[in-house]
Formats: structure tokens, C-alpha cells, sequence
């Protein structure tokens, strides 16, 4: 990874945390009910996950009780706006801009010698069943400082009352509770602790639950996507809910989307596009076994390209060259299927969402689409980055270097 690294694509935006930090860290895990990191040195994200903690773990959702159940920790101000890495939801983002949004002051102020921890709760204790994903709509956020710091206060304002009656201004008994307290935890008569709950609405997303699920809302009827098939398989025994129900792998499903307005696909206008580009390369990329040049070099000179196109066997060749094909034919007649001429996930990958979904629904939908068929490096880096890291370390040095090019110039 270290070739992403130095490319500043591979999580280039984490958090370095030490020192007094870890301390508060590790308060923030054991109240949530984890164990304590033994590391010194680590890193976090806007959520509060880190890698490092991760792999000592050996749990990439270490702050997570179950599929039901996922907290976060803020322990510094420099969380805003950074990236969620491994996101347990696609609204998690969202979440963490929502309370960065509404309480930023107070998060500044009360990170400076505390630590918060959050609790999303959705209401639902455990999954016992795969639709339980469609309870999803309000997520509660719950704020918990460690140390009790809020309560500390609240106890420090009892004392000052107290102190403030009659003749208890003598009680030494009384004046060293408070100088203890202001010792320990400073004078909180000024600072502003109290973090409500806040309320964060759900739509359309994608959740790692139950092994991956999409649940598309706002559309002519819920449709609801698994990952897993033992997840599908018990999902449609279902016989309460009005969903429709499908596996990623299901080509009815990439049908009854596009019968939906979800998503589309133009191939005279697609076939001029980078994305084209980038996907017929990966198809190529695939079906190469021996080269005497350097892979980056053959999906980068046309010439190159042209003549290892010509290497493969003619059932791979239609493969990768069956859109111009298709189109082609199409000039001619009619008569012929876009499934007979054109790969499957081909075609799949070259699908885009709907151009009248708004901003949040295409992220979400072209996050599905790049699960569906995986072969566009770009996207699969923008909408999947946890996919994206698998695959590329299976690619050659060679094709390592060609998809990080064509990631840092967006091309």
C-alpha cells in the first residue's frame, strides 16, 4: 500500500493521536464497554475509528455491539470535516457533519480537556431478522462525556449553592469539597456541557449489517438489496413487508431499476466518455495471461493496446470489444440484443444514475452500481474505497501504477 501512500490516496486525512490523548481515547472505549488499546501512537478519522486499533483488534467495526448498535468518539476538534474511512452506514458522513454543524462550539470547548462519546442509537436492539433494516428512519445521537464531566458540573453548581446559604461560607468541610473539585476538573462554572440528543433522519443507504444491504427509498416502490445470500435467501421468506427483494448478483435486479428511473445507460454517449475508457481497459487488463511490456504501458499507448488486443482469443476479444461491436451491428439492423453482443458486467459497469436523482441518492446509487460490477478503478476508489484496497493489492506492480495515475489525474 505504501505506492497509495506516497500518492496520498490511501487515508491520507487521518488524525494523529498521542500523549494525553490516548488516555481520553481509552476512557471513551471502556465506557462505551470495549477494552483499552495498549497502543501509544495511533490514528482516527472523523468518526473516531482507526486503523491501527483496528488491526491490533483485529475487528475492522471494533466500535461497533453488533450490527444494531455503532458508536463514535470525538476527542479533538480537528475531526471536523475529515473523512469517515470505513463507514458502518453512507449516512455516518452525514451524521458527523450534522453534529460537527450544531454543537462545534461546544465541541471545541469541551474538548480541551475531555473527550465525547457518541452512542447512534436507531432504536433497534439487535437484528433479528433481515428486514429489520427497513426500522431504520430516525437514528437518536447520544453524547457521553467521559469522566462525567457534565455531572461533575452539575455537582460543582450544588456546591456553590450550598456554599452560598447562610453561614457555609465557613464550612471547611464544604470549601475543601469545592477546591478538590476545581483542582480536579477545573472551574466549570463557565463552560457549556450540556450536548442534547440530536435527531438524524434516514432515507435511502447503504448499511454493512447483516453482511451489506441497500435500501432504496423515495422511488416508485422500497426495494431493498443484499449482499449476502443467506441474508436474500431469509429476506424473501418475508411475507409482512411490501418490498421488492433482490441479490446484487441478480441481473433482474440492474432490469427493474433502470424500469424505476434509478439508473441509465446511453451507449452512444457513454462509449465517448473516460469512464468507457477506464472500464474497457480493466475488461483487457483481465483477459491479458503473458506480456513482454509493462501493463501500465499497454493500457496507456493506443498502439500497444491495439496489438495485445489482437494477442487474445476471439470470444475474449468480443468481450472486450463488444460495445463497438453491438453499436456497429446496431447501424445496420435492429435486430440484434444488447445481451448478445455485450458482457454482462461490461454493460453493467458502464450504467450510471438516474440524471434526475438528487446529489445524496446518485452517491448512493453509484456506490450500488460499482458493487454490482467492480471494473472502474476511479469509481470504485470515489464510492468504495474498502472494495477498492482489496483489489488493488491482487494488481501487478505494473497496473498499480497505471490506477494510481488514473486516479490522481481524475481521468
Amino acid at each position: 500500500m505504501q505506492k497509495l501512500k506516497n500518492a496520498n490516496l490511501y487515508q491520507s486525512e487521518l488524525i494523529p493521536i498521542s500523549g494525553k490523548l490516548v488516555e481520553r481515547y481509552n476512557k471513551c472505549l471502556v465506557k462505551l464497554g470495549f477494552d483499552a488499546t495498549s497502543l501509544t501512537r495511533f490514528s482516527i478519522d472523523g468518526i473516531g475509528w482507526s486503523p491501527e486499533i483496528a488491526a491490533e483488534k483485529k475487528d475492522m467495526h471494533y466500535l461497533n455491539h453488533g450490527d444494531a448498535n455503532p458508536h463514535g468518539i470525538i476527542i479533538t476538534p480537528l475531526q471536523k470535516g475529515k473523512p469517515v474511512y470505513i463507514p458502518y452506514h453512507t449516512f455516518d458522513r452525514e451524521m458527523m457533519k450534522f453534529v460537527f454543524s450544531t454543537y462545534e462550539t461546544k465541541i471545541n470547548d469541551i474538548t480541551r480537556d475531555c473527550a465525547i462519546c457518541l452512542d447512534f442509537n436507531q432504536h433497534i436492539d439487535a437484528f433479528y431478522e433481515p428486514l429489520d433494516v427497513l426500522k431504520y428512519d430516525t437514528v437518536s445521537i447520544n453524547f457521553h462525556l467521559i469522566n462525567e464531566l457534565y455531572h461533575v458540573q452539575k455537582k460543582q453548581f450544588e456546591l456553590i449553592e450550598k456554599f452560598k446559604r447562610g453561614n457555609n461560607f465557613i464550612d471547611e468541610d464544604l470549601q475543601q469539597q469545592l477546591l478538590n473539585s476545581a483542582k480536579t476538573y477545573g472551574d466549570l462554572r463557565q463552560r457549556d456541557l450540556e450536548l442534547p440528543v440530536l435527531e438524524f433522519k434516514t432515507n435511502s443507504f447503504y448499511t454493512r449489517a447483516l453482511g451489506g444491504v441497500y435500501v432504496l427509498r423515495d422511488f416508485i416502490s422500497e426495494i431493498v438489496v443484499f449482499e449476502d445470500k443467506e441474508s436474500y435467501k431469509e429476506a424473501i421468506k418475508d411475507t409482512i413487508h411490501d418490498v421488492l427483494i433482490y441479490h446484487i448478483e441478480q441481473p433482474e435486479l440492474m432490469e427493474k431499476l433502470r424500469d424505476h428511473v434509478i439508473i441509465e445507460c446511453d451507449l452512444d454517449k457513454v462509449i465517448k466518455t473516460p469512464q468507457y475508457s477506464r472500464v474497457k481497459k480493466m475488461m483487457l487488463y483481465k483477459e491479458l495471461k503473458e506480456t513482454k511490456h509493462p501493463i501500465k504501458d499497454i493500457l496507456d499507448d493506443n498502439v500497444l493496446f491495439r496489438r495485445y488486443l489482437n494477442t487474445i482469443d476471439g470470444a475474449a476479444l468480443k468481450r472486450v470489444n463488444g460495445v463497438e461491436i453491438y453499436l456497429e451491428k446496431m447501424e445496420r439492423s435492429n435486430a440484434f440484443k444488447i445481451h448478445d453482443l455485450v458482457d454482462q458486467k461490461f454493460y453493467d459497469a458502464l450504467h450510471q444514475p438516474h440524471s434526475s436523482l438528487n446529489a445524496k441518492h446518485q452517491d448512493l446509487i453509484w456506490k450500488l452500481l460499482i458493487n454490482v460490477s467492480p471494473k472502474d478503478v476511479l469509481f470504485l476508489y470515489w464510492y468504495d474505497k474498502e472494495a477498492f484496497y482489496k483489489a488493488y493489492q491482487t494488481y501487478s506492480d505494473s497496473m498499480k501504477d497505471w490506477v494510481i495515475e488514473t486516479i490522481s489525474n481524475n481521468i
